[in-house]
């Protein structure tokens, strides 16, 4: 029980804001993927990001991605299920 409440503390505390990684277009160019996945995120908290890392400068989504999903597992305790959503968005 104790692993369970672990886990669920870990996924709530990284799950809380959308996160960006800074990378580049195959034309040079500089640009930025940001994830907002998880249950508690949603594609604002994107918008939200891109807002913030390019400012008045303004920013183009170059793509954006989403899938949902469930996963199971299990150990000797039970079995253990949960939503997966994914989001992530490509700015430059």
């Amino acid at each position: 029980m104790k692993t369970v409440i672990k886990l669920l503390l870990i996924v709530f505390f990284l799950g809380g804001c959308a996160t960006a990684s800074k990378t580049y277009m195959p034309d040079g160019q500089e640009g930025y993927n940001i994830t907002c996945s998880g249950s508690m995120l949603n594609w604002g908290m994107c918008y939200e990001k891109a807002g913030k890392l390019c400012g008045s400068k303004g920013y183009e989504i170059i793509e954006k991605s989403g899938d949902q999903g469930s996963m199971v597992s299990g150990n000797q305790f039970g079995l253990y299920g949960g939503s997966i959503i994914n989001r992530n968005m490509l700015i430059k």
